[in-house]
């Protein structure tokens, strides 16, 4: 996929990439398209980031090896599994329940223990398992939730986002939260989904 060639330099976060095979989060028709830098649809109306994007918002986390992670829409569960390198535990919130269903399966054939996914509103995060070191978004956000900036360790978390207007240019942007204070920063042009409150009730 020529990651490094497109500006990917943390050595952990290659190396993460290269042991999770992509392919494992497809449909086997998708396969062929495993490592091609694209979006791809999957189950329930939703989308894979194609890898780039996965890495830009990945190395803009920096992930530590210790860090507690709780990522917002959960998809096919191959971001998460990245993260199960990077991080000392993960939980990942879904809206969907066949996702969530799928997620679970394929993370547990590759016995990634360290992750936890849950079916759950992701905009209100996980309370129960607060404070994160680290909070990532998977679909765009008009602003960044409260709910989820709560949620930050007040001792240098980094949350990661896409925000903006539905329809109009997105930013990715990083909040550093000390104490109180709430760092913003805008740091690559990005297209998402917007993310949807709630549950869904059907799929």
């Amino acid at each position: 996929m020529q990651l490094r060639a497109r500006g990917v330099s943390d050595a952990r976060l290659l190396s993460a990439i290269e042991r999770v095979p992509r392919r494992l989060f497809l449909a086997a028709r998708q396969h062929v398209l495993a490592y091609v830098d694209t979006q791809l649809p999957i189950e329930c109306g939703q989308s894979i980031s194609a890898p780039s994007t996965i890495a830009t918002m990945l190395e803009h986390l920096k992930v530590g090896a210790r860090d507690s992670v709780l990522e917002i829409g959960t998809g096919s569960g191959y971001q998460a599994a990245l993260l199960s390198h990077l991080a000392a535990r993960v939980v990942t919130l879904e809206r969907y329940r066949t996702l969530v269903e799928l997620a679970r399966q394929r993370l547990a054939t590759l016995r990634m223990d360290s992750v936890q996914v849950e079916l759950a509103d992701g905009l209100l995060g996980w309370a129960k398992e607060a404070p994160f070191g680290r909070i990532i978004v998977t679909g765009s956000v008009e602003a960044i939730p409260e709910a989820l900036k709560a949620q930050l360790d007040p001792d240098g978390g980094v949350l990661i986002a896409p925000v903006g207007v539905p329809g109009q240019p997105q930013k990715l942007t990083r909040v550093v939260r000390s104490g109180d204070d709430f760092a913003q920063t805008e740091v690559a042009p990005v297209r998402f989904v917007p993310m949807v409150a709630g549950i869904a009730a059907r799929l």
